[in-house]
């Protein structure tokens, strides 16, 4: 099992206050942080070839989705009701509770993998085939 990097006593007591909750990345065997409040996650829907991203604040209760969007609509990728048309993407705001964490497929199928940005830092993710990644809250 992967456990992440340990925290600084400074990081420790700041993530008790509130103030620090980064994003563990669980991939391809090793643990990558990301230091962000929220991040964007992303893709290409791999029979539609349309782009796709959510925002998701990293939270004392778990990954919260903040907003969706999504570059047209197509197989399986139908925006809801409530969803605004917005410079060429619907956005709109899932209604889901937090969670304690993420599993992305990692098929390899789409050609481009995930991509994870927050706080002007991005990592791409599942290019290839092989294990699930796994996103959690650091700590949790």
């Amino acid at each position: 099992m992967l456990h992440p990097p340990p925290f600084t006593v400074e990081e420790n007591h700041a993530k008790h206050r509130g103030e620090l909750m980064p994003l563990c990345i669980l991939a391809a065997g090793k643990t990558t942080v990301l230091a962000a409040a929220t991040f964007t996650l992303s893709w290409t829907h791999s029979v539609e070839k349309t782009r796709w991203e959510e925002t998701w604040r990293i939270a004392p209760a778990g990954l919260e989705i903040v907003e969706a969007r999504v570059k047209g609509s197509g197989a399986g990728m139908e925006p809801p009701q409530d969803a605004v048309l917005m410079d060429g993407w619907w956005v709109y705001r899932p209604k889901a509770p937090p969670r304690p964490s993420l599993v992305l497929a990692a098929s390899g199928a789409t050609g481009a993998g995930w991509s994870v940005c927050g706080d002007n830092s991005c990592v791409t993710i599942g290019e290839d085939a092989g294990e699930p990644v796994v996103l959690r809250a650091c700590g949790e």
